[in-house]
């Protein structure tokens, strides 16, 4: 998937609600012990990269910083008419930063008021004395929307093939 075919996915009305939306993502990973891991996670979407941001001894931040490769989904929708999702794969980088990850108090913001985000600021800024920034750029992604009909070829080629 080229740069160009990633950011019209990604720039589709559907995906950008999903991407600026208060819900958790997942993230899929492979663990430090070799195995996969699905986690839910808060995320920020700066337009150009999904940030999460945790502790620096978060088990993520070990796994990540010798496994790069990973995986996001975001989904929303209580009915299969309702559903949608944006799945995106990419490379994570790791920097560890002092004081608060901006990105981790923007997220948080997204579900909050500002008395409640300034309150979660404030012990935010207590407990922390560094964050763990994980910066995932996309290198594929695919926007969902089944109820509109937009979803993976093989499920179009079967309805298709079900209607003849």
């Amino acid at each position: 998937m080229d740069r160009q075919d990633i950011d019209d996915e990604l720039s589709t009305t559907g995906a950008q609600e999903l991407l600026t939306s208060p819900s958790a993502a997942h993230l899929a990973y492979i663990g430090k012990d070799g195995t996969p891991r699905v986690i839910p996670v808060g995320f920020f979407w700066t337009g150009d990269e999904v940030v999460i941001s945790t502790a620096t001894t978060s088990p993520k931040v070990t796994a990540l910083s010798g496994r790069p490769d990973v995986a996001l989904a975001i989904d929303a929708g209580d009915t299969p008419d309702q559903a949608r999702a944006l799945s995106i794969r990419g490379q994570a980088s790791v920097e560890i930063v002092d004081g608060v990850v901006p990105e981790y108090l923007a997220a948080a913001r997204k579900s909050m008021d500002a008395e409640a985000a300034a309150e979660f600021e404030q012990n935010v800024r207590g407990m922390y004395d560094q964050m763990a920034r994980i910066a995932i750029t996309p290198r594929w992604a695919r926007y969902y929307d089944f109820g509109a009909g937009r979803m993976p070829r093989f499920l179009q080629e079967l309805a298709e093939q079900n209607q003849s």
